[in-house]
């Protein structure tokens, strides 16, 4: 038996439950502990490798205090952003430290800078880096 690829729903509400957990300042491991689960455990719920179910789904909707509906609501139906993959908004938010980013640049008041900030960050993103072999890509390759 060939390896199992993640449903693309298990993978989105899993996106959403990271987010969740970002935004009440909880760590996997406490997460965890407060769902009587291991920390492996949250991060296959979060990457979407492990389906969590309806029980597990409330538990973790009760300790981040959101409605479990949270994990399935959006302007587009959970299938069609699914679909979209790593194209989908709440991808990049799934990120590593991309909740930190969002959260820091919500506290800069001057708007100039705002717009400053997001330009530097686009033309860095942008950026092909071309050099020895040693030297880092854009995807973090070598």
């Amino acid at each position: 038996m060939g390896s199992k690829k993640p449903d693309l729903i298990d993978v989105e509400v899993g996106q959403r439950i990271r987010i969740q957990r970002l935004a009440a300042g909880l760590s996997q491991s406490e997460l965890a502990e407060r769902i009587g689960v291991t920390f492996q455990q949250v991060q296959k719920y979060e990457k979407g490798m492990n389906r969590v179910g309806a029980g597990r789904l409330t538990k973790i909707a009760r300790v981040l205090n959101v409605p479990v509906s949270s994990f399935f609501d959006g302007r587009e139906t959970i299938e069609q952003v699914a679909l979209q993959g790593m194209d989908a908004p709440l991808a990049a938010m799934a990120q590593p430290y991309a909740y930190r980013l969002l959260r820091a640049y919500a506290n800069i008041s001057d708007p100039d800078l705002r717009q400053t900030i997001v330009e530097f960050v686009e033309r860095t993103a942008n950026q092909s880096f071309v050099g020895s072999p040693g030297e880092r890509t854009p995807s973090g390759r070598h």
